[in-house]
């Protein structure tokens, strides 16, 4: 049993020394990377002031996301995670820096800008899976919505005062130091992970290679419900929220004819309202669930942009940004604990990899349709649809429920006994047929078959490829499942794999078992002196 939210105070993740450490060097980098974020779209204002193209800076930072999150999702549960952090924070170090030597050069251009800007972003979206896999590994389960709600403390501490110095640096400096800057906020980051001493999880099975884990974690999600729900809901949000994301620096310097200086405090009131919202934040969890919650931050971020979509104001908008920030956190922050409570540690990485490519898929797609809406028509109407959309959006996902994912049990069970075998197979034999012989009392055949189908999915998001229920025709309450997997080493992964929730299920299939004995299990390799040719016939 975990502990209700209610008694662990936001605070107490950073009792944990490396977490507290990392926190700490991710909210000067977080820094950085808002001022970056801010000198970036400003250059792209100053370069040209074409909206699409002003657009395609948003696309150019999630497009990697979409084409990477798997594979990095796979490499961070095959790999040692530490090792990844430090290659993919050194890379942002060295394209940062290239960026603001140039700058200060004058060589930038639009496509310069675009092309680095995407480079930038290769080496956030091969960090982003390992970095949120390895918060679980530093608190306790009970305390990752408040480890969670931390980062978005940094988040939006950090978006309340990057953006402020980065229009004080801007306007003293020029964006090029703004880039610089940014590029010397990863080295806290890289001295941290390098002194963290991370204790590896060790097993005796092989590694997975590196594209049967990516098949593995397509599998786990096309097969988990409920990591699905969170899946479906995230997008409908990020559709729409991605108009003000996109847009906000062209309403900025052109509808408000702001500066830098000026845009930048209308991030910093966002912000400002972020960090608002985290304090609100664990107080709303204890009096809502999760789905009212989201509900109300996405109707709410809904009404805000079709606000801003009218408001010329500058003192409303910034006060209307507060809203934003309040709005958005909860949002996102209801959405990331969701994702990471709703998967096992073995698929994590790979999982919210998917979650992220979900993210950054939405945000890219929608990033490009609002600015070509903007473009055609006005930045009013894009704003004002895309709101009507988030609002709508509320009621069309209702059913996709995210409260299930905080009431999983993911926690390996071990329970299943390993068969007595004549002989072991080496981990890549295969493929593995395994089967389980049910007694079951015929009148109620129908009943079992439509409780073993929840058992189906487990046994498929946990490795295998082909799982069938068979009846035996001279015999009614016979009934025979079986599951075929790639190989041996897998099917040892299937014992690590099941957890308590799966286990409270498999005990409920079982429970229409009526024999003396528990359910026969058979454990069956391909032959390998099967040549595929089929018997030859002997001469003479």
């Amino acid at each position: 049993m975990t502990a209700p939210a209610a008694s662990v105070s936001m605070w107490t993740p950073l009792r944990q020394p490396v977490f507290r450490a990392l926190w700490t060097a991710s909210a000067v980098s977080s820094v950085g990377t808002w001022m970056h974020d801010v000198g970036a779209a400003w250059l792209m204002t100053s370069l040209s002031p074409s909206p699409f193209l002003i657009a395609l800076m948003q696309a150019a930072s999630s497009l990697p996301f979409f084409l990477l999150a798997l594979p990095a999702g796979a490499l961070a549960d095959v790999v040692d995670r530490r090792k990844m952090i430090l290659w993919t924070q050194g890379w942002m170090l060295i394209v940062a820096a290239l960026l603001g030597f140039l700058t200060l050069a004058n060589i930038t251009t639009p496509w310069i800008l675009l092309v680095l800007t995407f480079a930038l972003s290769l080496g956030s979206s091969m960090n982003m899976p390992v970095w949120q896999a390895v918060t679980p590994e530093l608190v306790e389960r009970e305390e990752l919505p408040q480890a969670i709600t931390l980062s978005g403390i940094v988040v939006n501490l950090s978006r309340s005062l990057g953006p402020a110095l980065a229009g004080i640096i801007i306007a003293q400096a020029g964006t090029g130091a703004v880039f610089l800057l940014n590029a010397a906020s990863f080295v806290g980051v890289i001295i941290v992970v390098y002194q963290w001493h991370r204790t590896p999880q060790k097993s005796g099975l092989p590694t997975e290679r590196f594209i049967g884990a990516m098949q593995a974690g397509i599998r786990y999600v096309r097969y988990a419900p409920t990591f699905q729900s969170v899946l479906i809901r995230t997008s409908a949000y990020i559709l729409f929220a991605s108009a003000l994301f996109a847009l906000l620096p062209l309403l900025g310097r052109r509808e408000l004819k702001l500066d830098a200086l000026g845009y930048g405090i209308i991030l910093g009131f966002w912000g400002i309202g972020g960090l608002a919202g985290a304090f609100i934040l664990p107080k709303l969890r204890q009096q809502f669930s999760i789905d009212k919650l989201v509900a109300g931050s996405s109707v709410l971020m809904g009404i805000m942009m079709l606000a801003l979509g009218s408001v010329r104001n500058f003192y409303v908008v910034c006060a209307l940004m507060l809203l934003v920030g309040i709005a958005s956190l909860s949002s996102m922050v209801s959405f990331t604990v969701s994702a990471q409570t709703a998967v096992p540690t073995w698929v994590r990485a790979r999982a919210l990899s998917v979650h992220l490519l979900v993210f950054q898929g939405c945000m890219t797609l929608g990033s490009l349709f609002w600015g070509a809406v903007a473009q055609s028509t006005s930045i009013t109407i894009a704003l004002t649809t895309a709101g009507v959309g988030l609002i709508v959006g509320v009621g069309l996902t209702a059913r996709y429920r995210l409260r299930c994912a905080e009431k999983l049990d993911l926690r390996s069970s071990l329970h299943w006994d390993q068969p007595t075998n004549a002989f072991e197979p080496s981990p890549n034999d295969g493929p593995v047929l395994i089967s389980l012989e049910y007694r079951i009392d015929p009148a109620k055949a129908e009943e079992f078959t439509k409780a073993i189908q929840a058992l189906s999915q487990i046994r498929r998001r946990d490795g295998a490829i082909r799982w069938g229920l068979y009846q035996d025709l001279s015999d009614p309450g016979r009934f025979l499942e079986t599951q075929i997997v790639e190989s041996w080493a897998e099917h040892k992964r299937q014992f690590e794999r099941v957890t308590n929730s799966d286990r409270l299920i498999e005990e409920h299939v079982r429970s229409f078992h009526i024999g003396e004995k528990p359910p026969k299990v058979s454990q069956m390799i391909y032959s390998k002196y099967t040549d595929g040719k089929g018997l030859q016939q002997p001469c003479g």
